[in-house]
């Protein structure tokens, strides 16, 4: 599975594939999650019961992984349907669910803002709730090509890519249109570029995606919701005429326009992935060192510019920047985003209020 990239000092990064699965292996991970997600309730439910008895008592009590764990032996113990499954995916269920509990609780104490906080782990109904199994080392083994789970379940990978090291750990999982990927956790691979002596600062906007201190790497908006927005209307008004009353089951044609909103939804996801990729990978390709604004756009969906700022995916493609810089071995600087296009670095001058057209002049004369 190795290569010849180095993997040294990179860190760690999850590499996705399509599998595919025979009618045997879809039940059995369709049982397995069935279990898993049973499982996951009972923690919820647990939760809520040891809250509700310590706010009643005012005791001091814990759920945590530890008494979770516990329950988890006694329930396998008690019910032969949940042995039959494997132990290891039942077991990061309760450390996934400690995690965000444990999140959850540390928001509240910090006094973070309502919105901010990670919320208490919910219930996950069946009909909502996609199938995503995680396996430590343990639980799984590569073999022929093969990726041989716990519980004797078997897949076949479409291998895209050479893995670029052992992998510590995969999770198979089921997206919104049915299909199934692995996905591995392993070091990621470093491919250091030649040096160039030339550097580059990117500012981030809504008009532009990208606005840089040299013109030829600015990245346009690539509009490719925009493009989309017909036909997903379609697709949502064709739901609201076949929606049923609360409470009753989806009709086939609803599950057949939802489908095709998910399958467009996708599609867009997947092109602005591959806009904002290819626009990091030319400016990596070129610039030893890059300083990025650390501009959060979330502030933004409350705008008037939320649509225009959602298809431009400012934050997937400062995540593709950031990564390939990684994997590039370059000098990557996140700056505060406060005065990025302010201040003048030659001059100190600060301006107030300016148009669109001085504030890109003024980030290239800071460069």
């Amino acid at each position: 599975m190795t290569t010849d990239a180095t993997t040294e000092g990179a860190g760690h990064a999850r590499y996705s594939f399509r599998v595919r699965l025979s009618a045997t292996a879809r039940r059995a991970l369709e049982a397995e999650w069935d279990r898993c997600r049973w499982l996951w309730n009972e923690c919820v439910a647990k939760s809520k019961q040891v809250h509700q008895r310590a706010k009643e008592s005012g005791e001091k009590l814990t759920c945590g992984p530890a008494q979770l764990d516990r329950m988890l032996t006694e329930a396998r113990r008690v019910m032969p349907w949940l042995a039959e499954g494997a132990s290891v995916p039942q077991q990061q269920v309760i450390r996934d669910f400690a995690k965000s509990r444990a999140k959850a609780l540390k928001d509240v104490k910090d006094g973070l803002p309502v919105h901010r906080r990670a919320g208490m782990p919910r219930f996950k109904r069946k009909r909502e709730a996609r199938p995503s199994l995680n396996y430590t080392r343990r639980g799984f083994r590569l073999k022929d090509g093969r990726l041989h789970l716990a519980g004797q379940i078997v897949v076949s990978v479409v291998w895209s890519r050479a893995l670029p090291a052992e992998p510590s750990s995969v999770r198979v999982y089921q997206d919104t249109l049915g299909h199934w990927y692995v996905s591995f956790v392993a070091p990621a691979r470093s491919e250091p570029l030649a040096l160039t002596g030339r550097v580059l600062g990117v500012d981030w906007g809504v008009k532009e995606t990208a606005t840089t201190t040299d013109g030829a790497y600015d990245l346009p908006h690539a509009e490719h919701g925009k493009r989309a927005a017909q036909r997903l209307a379609k697709y949502q008004r064709m739901m609201a005429r076949r929606r049923r009353p609360k409470g009753r089951p989806a009709s086939k044609g609803y599950r057949k326009a939802q489908a095709q909103a998910a399958k467009l939804h996708k599609k867009v996801a997947r092109q602005r992935e591959d806009t904002g990729r290819k626009w990091a990978k030319s400016v990596m390709r070129d610039h030893d060192g890059v300083a990025v604004e650390d501009f959060r756009p979330k502030f933004l969906a409350k705008t008037t510019m939320a649509r225009k700022a959602a298809d431009a995916a400012i934050a997937a493609t400062k995540r593709a920047l950031v990564e390939m810089g990684r994997k590039h071995a370059r000098d990557v600087r996140l700056v505060h985003p406060a005065h990025t296009t302010m201040d003048c670095a030659q001059c100190a001058a600060r301006t107030k209020h300016a148009p669109l057209s001085a504030k890109v002049d003024r980030v290239r004369h800071t460069g």
